[in-house]
């Protein structure tokens, strides 16, 4: 009979494990920094992507509402797609909120003028605010300006992770309506990395429109699927993606 292992043995036997390494916290400027350089190797290196986007629209003085699935399929720089999978709800809402919404985003991508409305310093003053915690996520926070009033900007705030640089939220007021229909636009839109990418994954909008009063829209983004472009390959946008924020018209 084999004597027994004593406790110490035992300990001993176990093999020690690696400690996971703990990515160091940066400084608010070197944080913006590495998003900046995110955005920059994210439009170099993105072919393309699907993924499944829920749009939940609701028009709360009239108590219309509507919910829109489709399957979203970019391929860069200028083609985006939406497959439709399936809608409940008002016919109207369809027509005149979500589906004007998804044709301002196809626009959006066929002008290519993503450049114009990109985060970064050529269209923004940043102002640093400290840092916070968003989603568990300790975040800096940055207060954006922009240097010129152009549909698509906004005044609010970004929020950028401080151990990766990643964009985790931005949020605010556009500053130039994109329609004469509407009069006022607030978003807030959170984002995610997925693989070495960085996707909205859900965006509230609130927007004062002039023929059908307030409209309240919430976009659930799922299941990205990026394409890594070839090392040959190269795009020429410069920003995240950033989806329009409320109906256009």
């Amino acid at each position: 009979m084999l004597p027994s292992e004593t406790g110490a043995s035992r300990k001993a036997s176990v093999p020690d494990l690696p400690t996971p390494a703990t990515l160091p916290r940066m400084a608010p400027e070197l944080a913006l920094q590495v998003y900046h350089g995110r955005a920059v190797i994210q439009a170099q290196e993105l072919a393309a992507y699907s993924a499944v986007t829920v749009i939940h629209a609701q028009l709360p003085e009239t108590d219309q509402q509507g919910e829109f699935e489709v399957e979203r399929h970019f391929s860069a720089p200028h083609t985006l797609e939406f497959t439709p999978v399936h809608y409940t709800g008002d016919g109207f809402v369809k027509s005149s909120v979500i589906t004007r919404l998804l044709q301002s985003e196809v626009d959006h991508v066929q002008k290519d003028d993503g450049a114009l409305t990109a985060i970064n310093e050529k269209n923004y003053k940043f102002s640093y605010k400290g840092t916070a915690h968003v989603n568990s996520r300790l975040v800096h926070v940055f207060h954006l300006k922009p240097r010129l009033k152009r549909p698509g900007l906004f005044k609010g705030r970004m929020f950028i992770d401080a151990y990766t640089g990643s964009l985790v939220r931005a949020e605010g007021q556009v500053v130039k309506s994109p329609s004469f229909f509407v009069k006022k636009l607030e978003f807030a839109q959170d984002y995610a990395d997925i693989g070495d990418f960085t996707f909205p994954t859900h965006m509230h909008s609130e927007a004062r429109a002039r023929v059908i009063g307030w409209a309240i829209v919430d976009i659930f983004y799922r299941n990205y699927q990026p394409v890594v472009a070839a090392p040959t390959g190269e795009q020429t946008a410069d920003h995240l993606p950033l989806s329009s924020p409320a109906p256009t018209e």
